[in-house]
């Protein structure tokens, strides 16, 4: 397990790693490492290249990236990385609930905020281990967290997983049905099949219309006319009981 923080202030970065690090001798059982940054920009580039750690512990307020602009890089790779903000200022707190940040510690930190956000950190990546697709591709098996895949068409005998991050990861040629080979998925809630070629997740949803449905990247993918209307049903219940 990885823990990241990210200030521009060498100070406030040594003394959240030290914190760390006196959490860690008391919880020799956690096994976490810690990698600081002090440039947010090289930390945003790492996250675009889907680099991704468990943990990220964020100053706001700094210059080039701020901690909100690494925390929605975050998000367009992945849903279940932990986000804990530090700042000196209460005026972000909005932008930390639209990034589902966990914790917002105002500095000074103090140790017991940070011993008490790591515990609820490190439960809930416990409990928390997310599954994998696994594609098949000429440079073998990828695995592809659920929440990187907003939607996997059929083309031309070929899975092409579209992800959240912009990324397409192809398949080599299938053998098996679509529906064979998407079938783990289809047991997943998040998942639906909306046509013969295509598999959505539902989690990235901007626009639901009548024969169609407008995922978050823009992307306009057809409904077939005899799911529709279980794939409105399917939409309406996803989100009463995940949101």
């Amino acid at each position: 397990m990885k823990i990241i923080i990210c200030d521009d202030s060498i100070e406030d970065l040594l003394k959240i790693e030290k914190i760390l690090l006196k959490y860690k001798k008391f919880h020799p059982d956690t096994g976490f490492e810690v990698e600081k940054f002090s440039d947010a920009s090289q930390l945003y580039n790492n996250i675009q290249n889907n680099n991704l750690a468990d943990i990220y512990i964020l100053d706001i307020i700094m210059s080039e990236k701020s901690g909100i602009d690494i925390g929605h890089q975050i998000r367009k790779n992945s849903n279940n990385n932990i986000i804990i903000y530090t700042t000196c200022s209460k005026d972000f707190a909005l932008e930390a609930y639209d990034v589902r940040a966990v914790r917002y510690i105002l500095k000074p930190v103090n140790e017991n905020r940070i011993f008490e956000a790591l515990d609820y950190a490190l439960s809930y990546t416990s409990v928390k281990k997310e599954a994998s697709y696994l594609i098949k591709t000429k440079d073998g098996l990828v695995p592809v967290p659920y929440s990187q895949i907003e939607y996997i068409e059929n083309s031309s005998r070929m899975l092409e997983a579209h992800l959240t991050n912009g990324k397409t990861i192809r398949s080599i040629f299938i053998r098996k049905s679509f529906e064979e080979e998407i079938s783990g998925l289809i047991k997943e809630a998040q998942f639906t099949q909306v046509h013969k070629s295509f598999l959505i997740n539902l989690k990235y949803i901007k626009q639901l219309a009548k024969n169609s449905v407008i995922m978050e990247s823009g992307k306009n993918i057809p409904i077939s006319q005899k799911r529709a209307v279980a794939v409105k049903k399917e939409y309406l219940v996803f989100f009463s009981e995940y949101y």
